[in-house]
């Protein structure tokens, strides 16, 4: 390997290191392969800025608009984004914890440690199909035939179902061997394992996944509500439809204030716990 000297300023031995090496071809041919993708992908949907630049006047007259929020629908407390913003949080709240209790039952049934073959191979399927679809798709499915913030809880129940079921049986299926060989010893039966020597182990990986999923609940429950599955999202069409844009952004500035403030909060609640 070819080596570099460098001189030192006293005269003594000068160290000596390796010289960098260059880039591997492997990461070029990544970095050139991602930026062909990425032009015939443009190139596929005619990719252009020219509607930007066409209604560049209209797009600063609302950005004017936008940068003067109503002050007054955030200090009033009952104002209806106060109420439209605590509608969205009992939906994620119900959600989260009726969609993860169901997602701990079915990592159980979905993971090769804690279930039957015939079991594990019928619910791993099933996962897979319920997270094939996005929760705006189930929103508005459940919208067709109810009406309130139900389809939303109920949409976003099934697509948490998805996510924990997953991250949990994968946690699962890592748990330590030792205490299930015990207890298979003893003659324990597959709900005894799990209670005793399964649950315990992945508790605190599950516990982050909660919090992860009601993360994504309290930012999906503003998209779902654009849809008419409830809370905060429907709020935010009425002010677009009518072009308020200062209530609009009023409304946009509560909703970045409080998902940074669940971010933060859930992260340090996640590092305490794993």
């Amino acid at each position: 390997m070819s080596q570099a000297t460098i001189e030192r300023a006293d005269g003594g031995p000068a160290p000596v290191r390796p010289v960098k090496p260059p880039p591997s071809p492997l990461l070029i041919g990544g970095v050139a392969g991602a930026l062909v993708a990425t032009v015939v992908a443009g190139w596929a949907i005619d990719f252009s800025l020219a509607p930007v630049v066409d209604q560049w006047p209209m797009l600063t007259m609302i950005l004017e608009e936008v940068v003067h929020p109503e002050w007054e629908e955030i200090t009033d407390p009952a104002s209806r984004l106060w109420t439209a913003l605590a509608e969205t949080a009992a939906i994620a709240v119900i959600a989260t914890f009726v969609g993860s209790l169901i997602a701990l039952g079915v990592a159980l049934l979905g993971s090769k440690v804690s279930a039957p073959p015939a079991v594990y191979r019928v619910t791993r399927p099933v996962m897979s199909v319920i997270r094939s679809l996005p929760d705006m798709a189930y929103a508005l499915i459940f919208v067709a035939v109810v009406t309130g913030p139900l389809p939303g809880i109920l949409a976003l129940t099934i697509f948490n179902i998805g996510i924990v079921a997953k991250l949990t049986s994968e946690s699962i299926d890592a748990v330590d061997p030792g205490p299930l060989e015990a207890l298979d010893a003893a003659g324990a039966t597959r709900w005894q394992r799990a209670r005793v020597a399964i649950v315990p182990q992945v508790l605190p990986n599950y516990a982050s996944y909660v919090l992860y999923v009601f993360e994504l609940n309290v930012r999906a429950s503003v998209v779902l509500g654009a849809v008419g599955a409830g809370g905060i999202g429907q709020l935010i069409m009425l002010y677009f439809n009518r072009a308020d844009y200062p209530r609009l952004a009023s409304v946009v500035i509560v909703i970045f204030a409080v998902v940074i403030a669940i971010d933060l909060l859930s992260q340090r609640l996640r590092r305490r716990l794993v």
